[in-house]
């Protein structure tokens, strides 16, 4: 993992290695195509399949991610998502250490509608911000905007926000899409850079 380490701080000093200009949308996933743009963590089965690049099992315990291949601090991302109603998935972003991904050194939009305490269930931030009525995300397609400029972070799940934080703890890093368990799709993943706030 040292070698992921490196290459993301490498990535962080040059916005135009990773092909990306300021305020413009880059793709990273469109259908079956974009797994070469992240680092794959885990023993998840990440594949292109059926119009979207996803996975349904893992041998391990440990949870699998795909990781961008470029850090981030003041950033847009959208995804568009299909989850099975057993799905753990989100995604994380800032993570603070890409060697041991979790949800206390990187915020996480979460998706997880059978997550035994739903106060951190789908459209959260594990740990951070909690929500107080859950929408389900399973056994649909689903929509993220998730904007985090400065000390602020907001989900928007399906046109309505989810939770609004303000927070320091985290300033910048790559973002990374989880598989936990169940199955999760991802149709359309993009990402842009926004100004300091």
């Amino acid at each position: 993992m040292n070698s992921i380490r490196t290459a993301l701080i490498v990535l962080a000093t040059c916005t135009a290695c990773a092909g990306m200009r300021p305020g413009e949308w880059t793709t990273l996933i469109d259908g079956e195509k974009g797994l070469d743009n992240f680092y794959m963590t885990g023993d998840a089965n990440w594949r292109g399949a059926d119009g979207a690049v996803q996975a349904d099992r893992k041998t391990g315990k440990a949870n699998s991610y795909l990781i961008t291949k470029h850090a981030y601090r003041d950033f847009q991302i959208r995804a568009e998502f299909w989850a099975s109603d057993d799905a753990n998935s989100g995604i994380f972003m800032r993570c603070a250490d890409v060697d041991n991904i979790n949800d206390k050194n990187c915020y996480e939009a979460n998706i997880y509608d059978q997550r035994p305490d739903p106060t951190y269930g789908t459209g959260a931030i594990v740990n951070f911000a909690p929500i107080k009525e859950m929408q389900k995300a399973g056994g649909k397609w689903n929509t993220y905007d998730i904007t985090v400029q400065g000390s602020k972070v907001s989900v928007v799940l399906n046109g309505q926000k989810t939770v609004e934080l303000e927070d320091k703890t985290l300033a910048s890093g790559p973002f990374a899409l989880q598989y936990g368990s169940g199955a999760i799709k991802w149709r359309k993943v993009q990402v842009r850079t926004l100004p300091p706030a």
